[in-house]
């Protein structure tokens, strides 16, 4: 199901390493800590207008929750009890590192009204994890989950790809793991080299080589379709222009329309599972859903201009009876170019 959120930031607060790849405040642009006052002001103005209550989450992102100190975690937790009372909200969304959720925190923010809780793994391989100085462990990551799933939470996961000592195997393994714990949402966050950090550092002296744009997407895209596969939504693949990255970047997998060129390749892939390699001057005709026409195109027409580079021609029929994530090969009308002059 999906929900709307009221996100309020808490930006690097509560976290207690400073991982290779982090620089929080250009992720979120502020390091300003929320008062319970200033909570309490903000789901006052915000929350009338959001919608149904019962789909809304009141979500703190863009620190570790559970690891603020106890006082602020709870008087944040008690700013936002009378919007739960008054059912003008459904519930609160938080985020955390796995290393800082046990049974005793778990039940915590159950009894307070958390819905949600989002665990940033990152990746299941302890090397990686190691050398990114994430200060955890993969099995951190299961435990935590287990708690949350006792709890009756809502579970998400976040992983990123393309870390300073990962490779598209050991990124494909984390996806696949994550995906065997069953969480309901994931998020999959492509590695952004920022200012500052000590993979700023790596890159500018040539010990963190990174690949090419394209090569991630074809690796999210694989990601996405297993995903899709398990029914496990997606909430966020890559990160939005307005998490600050955009002008901060120095290096890394980074575009503004990252999901949708994911998107794009995830059905390319799927109708070159169908059809093997092109034969050059062969018309390829599929079917799809109408709402699916612009993903099989392509992002500025990239599934086309695939096909073209291999000396043949994509067609696309619209069809309400194919199924959101289909594209199905019509071979009987997917015909030669000569033999379509030869017909007219």
């Amino acid at each position: 199901m999906k929900h709307k959120n009221l996100a309020i930031f808490i930006p690097h607060l509560g976290c207690p390493h400073r991982c290779s790849f982090c620089d929080q405040h250009c992720i979120s642009g502020s390091v300003h800590a929320p008062s319970p006052e200033e909570v309490t002001a903000l789901c006052r103005n915000a929350l009338p207008s959001m919608g149904d209550p019962a789909h809304t989450q009141i979500a703190f992102f863009g620190g570790s929750f559970t690891a603020l100190p106890r006082d602020y975690m709870l008087e944040l937790l008690e700013a936002v009890q009378p919007f739960l009372r008054d059912g003008l909200a459904g519930g609160i969304r938080i985020s955390t590192r796995p290393d800082y959720m046990d049974r005793e925190t778990a039940a915590l923010l159950a009894s307070y009204g958390v819905t949600a809780v989002e665990l940033g793994a990152q990746s299941l391989w302890d090397p990686v994890l190691e050398v990114n100085e994430r200060g955890h462990t993969a099995r951190d990551v299961y435990r935590a989950a287990a708690c949350v799933r006792a709890q009756g939470m809502e579970l998400g996961l976040q992983m990123m790809t393309g870390l300073y000592g990962s490779t598209p195997e050991t990124d494909l393994a984390t996806g696949r793991g994550c995906i065997a714990m069953k969480p309901d949402t994931m998020r999959i966050y492509p590695t952004v080299v920022l200012p500052g950090t000590r993979l700023a550092r790596l890159y500018a002296d040539g010990a963190y080589p990174m690949l090419p744009l394209s090569d991630m997407i074809d690796l999210c895209a694989r990601l996405l379709e297993e995903c899709a596969t398990a029914g496990i939504r997606v909430i966020r693949c890559g990160l939005h222009a307005q998490d600050g990255v955009s002008e901060n970047r120095i290096a890394g997998y980074y575009h503004p329309a990252f999901r949708e060129l994911c998107e794009s390749r995830k059905l390319l892939r799927r109708m070159q599972a169908q059809i093997g390699t092109p034969e050059p001057g062969r018309i390829y005709v599929f079917r799809v859903h109408p709402a699916a026409l612009s993903r099989s195109i392509g992002h500025k027409g990239c599934n086309r201009a695939w096909f073209a580079q291999q000396g043949a021609v994509l067609r696309l029929i619209q069809d309400p009876a194919c199924g959101m994530e289909e594209c199905i090969w019509e071979p009987g009308a997917s015909v030669h170019r000569k033999e379509t002059l030869a017909c007219t």
